[in-house]
């Protein structure tokens, strides 16, 4: 009996662990060093994702609370952990410049 216990128990933590059926991936595109688009909505457990088209690095810089580099031609994610407003550049290039707003 203790064993089917145990057993219950950790599929139980199993499912609390995995992510959410409902988060979604959010695109972003760098390109000629412009966020587009400037602005995008989500909720927490999210994934943002950079699709950086420049031959050169960016980051997505939101000080204090994320900080993603983004190497040229490639992309970078970042799975939303909390509410809030962010504005958010890139270190490199500041006139790179966007919101995520996350409920």
């Amino acid at each position: 009996m203790r064993k089917r216990s145990l057993g219950a128990i950790s599929g139980l933590a199993l499912m609390l662990a995995a992510p959410s059926a409902w988060a979604e991936t959010i695109r972003v595109t760098i390109e000629k060093l412009v966020f587009s688009p400037a602005e995008i909505s989500a909720a927490v457990g999210d994934v943002i994702e950079w699709d950086n088209k420049d031959v050169m690095a960016h980051t997505a810089t939101a000080k204090g609370d994320f900080d993603v580099v983004i190497p040229p031609k490639k992309m970078a994610t970042l799975t939303v952990t909390k509410a809030g407003t962010f504005d958010y550049t890139c270190r490199f290039h500041p006139n790179m410049k966007a919101r995520l707003q996350v409920r």
